[in-house]
């Protein structure tokens, strides 16, 4: 791997008040790397990502981007650096090619045609149609071609895929692995643990301003331990005495008058729960596994509590 890292914080802490919004952080990003930053509201998220971006400087510690301090030369960090903003402020009424233009106009090497960014973001259709009428799913793909315009090495997705339907989310991650394709480095906030889990090469789960975990998705859910989950109704009668007999089992409850089993082979486990059934003169009804996933490595190390 690259010694030298896109962005390298080292310590950086960001009080307000007597709080802390982040807490002595150290992160390392390779150049090419999907990253992606989850947590719970107000776990310091946005205050990272600003002070990455240079919008807001660190109390203590060092960040670089691309070599550079933000904090010291934000001008240059921003010419190569594009950033979509969760909620993008567009005047309603300007053209989407206009704004590509407008926007184009802004940087001191922007790409040689910004028209182009059009085609491939599927926009070309609507290039003359104003902000305002745009579809949730369109809005989002223009503020992409908007950070995109000065060609940027890094480029920052914040809740790309708020507020869109599953078909436009779909897209917006094809286009993000497009980008990626052509070897940049992307740094995305999200709160789907599913959008996470498929783009992402790392993860890093922000808490109380403190990264409590960072490693690949795969990675995170193998050391979560929590196995496969195999829930079911039953017609009869059995009890969990009974079902802690299974071979393969790790672990049983019963909730909501439904039996849970968890299990690191659930073939050996369903063979085995279907022959005890048979003996025990029980029916397993309404029966689905669920393999665990990014969403429960975040709920067991952040809490189930929702925070504002």
């Amino acid at each position: 791997m690259d010694m030298n890292p896109v962005i390298e914080c080292c310590q950086v802490c960001k009080t307000y008040g007597e709080i802390k919004a982040v807490d002595e952080v150290d992160l390392a990003i390779q150049q090419g790397e999907v990253f992606g930053l989850v947590g719970p509201n107000g776990a310091g998220k946005t205050t990272l990502i600003e002070m990455i971006e240079g919008l807001r400087a660190p109390d203590s510690g060092t960040i670089s981007v691309l070599g550079m301090n933000p904090s010291d030369t934000p001008d240059q960090v921003h010419e190569c650096i594009g950033v979509q903003l969760q909620s993008t402020s567009i005047q309603p009424n300007i053209k989407v090619s206009e704004a590509v233009e407008l926007f184009a106009s802004f940087y001191k090497e922007p790409q040689e045609n910004p028209q182009e960014l059009l085609a491939r973001l599927s926009l070309k259709e609507i290039a003359g149609q104003r902000f305002r009428t745009l579809s949730g799913g369109q809005k989002q793909r223009v503020a992409i071609a908007l950070a995109l315009v000065n060609d940027p090495d890094v480029i920052f997705f914040d809740e790309i895929s708020t507020g869109v339907d599953p078909q436009a989310r779909r897209h917006l991650w094809s286009l993000i692995k497009d980008i990626q394709s052509q070897g940049k480095t992307i740094f995305l906030t999200t709160h789907y643990m599913e959008e996470a889990q498929e783009l992402c090469g790392r993860v890093g789960i922000l808490d109380g301003g403190r990264i409590i975990a960072l490693d690949t998705p795969e990675n995170l859910i193998k050391g979560l331990g929590a196995g496969v989950c195999v829930r079911f109704s039953v017609e009869g009668q059995v009890s969990v005495d009974v079902l802690e007999s299974l071979p393969g089992l790790r672990s049983v409850e019963e909730v909501d008058h439904e039996y849970v089993l968890y299990t690191e082979n659930e073939n050996i486990l369903l063979k085995e729960l279907f022959s005890l059934a048979e003996r025990e003169a029980f029916s397993p009804t309404n029966l689905h596994t669920k393999k665990p996933n990014l969403d429960d490595v975040f709920l067991t190390l952040t809490g189930k509590e929702l925070r504002e």
